[in-house]
């Protein structure tokens, strides 16, 4: 799968814990740009971004509660 995802990018929410932080993970090393959505943990999200970045992997983390409609609007802006 390494490779795979070359010049993509993926949103991945409530990617600082559990599922969605391995998904993250493997995201990234099939070599997409991930994208690490958190609603209120941003310290498990840049951890998250810090992990991928040490494995050679590039990654963000973006803030947004996705109850809302205007904070979706603001993360696909973003």
């Amino acid at each position: 799968m390494a490779g795979d995802l070359e010049g993509k990018t993926a949103l991945v929410t409530g990617g600082g814990r559990g599922i969605g932080r391995g998904i993250a993970l493997k995201l990234a090393s099939a070599g997409a740009l991930v994208a690490v959505n958190y609603a209120g943990n941003a310290g498990a999200a840049e951890q998250t971004v810090r992990d991928i970045e040490a494995a050679g992997g590039k990654a963000f983390a973006l803030q947004a509660k996705l109850g809302a409609l205007s904070e979706i609007a603001r993360l696909a802006a973003a």
